[in-house]
């Protein structure tokens, strides 16, 4: 019996030996992979992780040094050449932390200010604080997600409008074809939009817009625009031709600052562009114009609709004039719905009506 039990142990031994070989191999292939993933190429170990990788590779002996991974082999030689000759831990290598109060104070001084980091430098500087650089501002700025240099220019087109769209107005020509007694010509108008309330001002159609009628076109704006109690500080213009030196002459003396859009860049003056393509769509390419009069006809029609009628969505979906009646329920029996027009139907707008 003596005689096949001892091969049989030795085979049991070696299997587990082998189980406990495979299982290392998949653990040092797992390790390698997570190592490979991890953002730092270096990692700092504290010296009570130290001791505790000394303590376990003592059992293992100098094979350990074919395990380590998480530092280098001559480093974990190293770390046991220090112990058994009772020297202390190596000092962590690389320079301090920034403080955290330091920290905040960085990141109090950019967030309230907008300053470049070499802008905060100088403060700190002046704060008697010398040990943080441009480099270490930086680093602070860029982790708690703060753009580390500050806004260049004069800002933003889009901020230019929100923050002066109470006096902002914006303006542009629209055309038409009218019928007149020498055939078919060309009507221009002029319209002026106010951003914030979207109210807009519409000139009387001309067939010449030159200098003189532009002219008087501006002055009758700041007219009407001062009877509506709408401030007026900022026109936004485009480059046609057809605004005059007199033209912005005349909004100057008023203590208005005319501001030409730039170049191919129709966005800049969105608010009224939209406009036009509203009254173009919703009523005047519907109409064959029969002279100035008949155009101006339209036009007004259009405003009147435009001003009481028309839900906005900016608005909540509310007209610009009038009171808006705040119902959410459904007509009662009785009550009917109907339909006013303007223009022979073109433009159409629903109300309660009271049996």
């Amino acid at each position: 019996m003596k005689g096949w039990f001892t091969p049989l142990m030795f085979l049991l031994a070696r299997s587990r030996e082998d189980q406990l070989r495979r299982q290392i191999l998949f653990l040092k292939a797992e390790l390698e992979m997570t190592r490979v993933r991890v953002p730092q190429s270096r990692i700092f170990l504290s010296n009570e992780e130290r001791e505790r990788l000394l303590e376990l590779g003592d059992g293992i002996g100098s094979d350990v040094l074919k395990l380590v991974s998480i530092v280098h082999p001559r480093t974990y030689q190293r770390w046991r050449e220090r112990k058994s000759q009772g020297q202390p831990p190596a000092k962590k290598m690389g320079r301090k932390g920034t403080p955290e109060t330091l920290r905040q104070i960085v990141i109090r001084l950019a967030k309230q200010t907008g300053w470049g980091y070499g802008r905060i430098v100088g403060e700190l500087k002046k704060l008697r604080i010398q040990c943080v650089g441009r480099t270490t501002v930086r680093t602070i700025l860029k982790e708690e997600g703060v753009s580390p240099s500050p806004k260049r220019g004069r800002g933003t087109w889009d901020e230019f409008i929100k923050i002066h769209a109470d006096t902002l107005w914006q303006c542009d020509f629209f055309s038409k074809m009218v019928v007149t007694k020498t055939g078919l010509r060309q009507a221009y108008v002029l319209a002026f939009l106010h951003v914030n309330s979207r109210r807009v001002i519409c000139s009387p159609a001309t067939l010449t817009p030159d200098d003189g009628w532009v002219t008087v076109q501006a002055e009758s704006m700041l007219q009407q625009a001062r009877s509506m109690e709408l401030p007026v500080r900022y026109v936004v213009r485009d480059l046609d031709f057809k605004y005059s030196k007199r033209f912005d002459q005349t909004f100057a003396e008023a203590g208005v600052s005319v501001e030409p859009t730039a170049p191919r860049a129709p966005n800049q003056n969105a608010f009224v562009e939209r406009w036009i393509g509203s009254i173009r769509g919703e009523c005047l390419n519907r109409f064959i114009a029969f002279g100035l009069g008949h155009l101006d006809h339209l036009v007004e029609s259009y405003l009147d609709y435009y001003h009481a009628s028309r839900p906005h969505q900016r608005k909540e979906n509310k007209p610009l004039l009038g009171v808006w009646p705040e119902v959410d329920d459904p007509p009662a029996d009785g009550e009917e719905v109907v339909c006013r027009e303007w223009l022979g139907g073109a433009l159409k707008h629903y109300e309660r009506k009271a049996a």
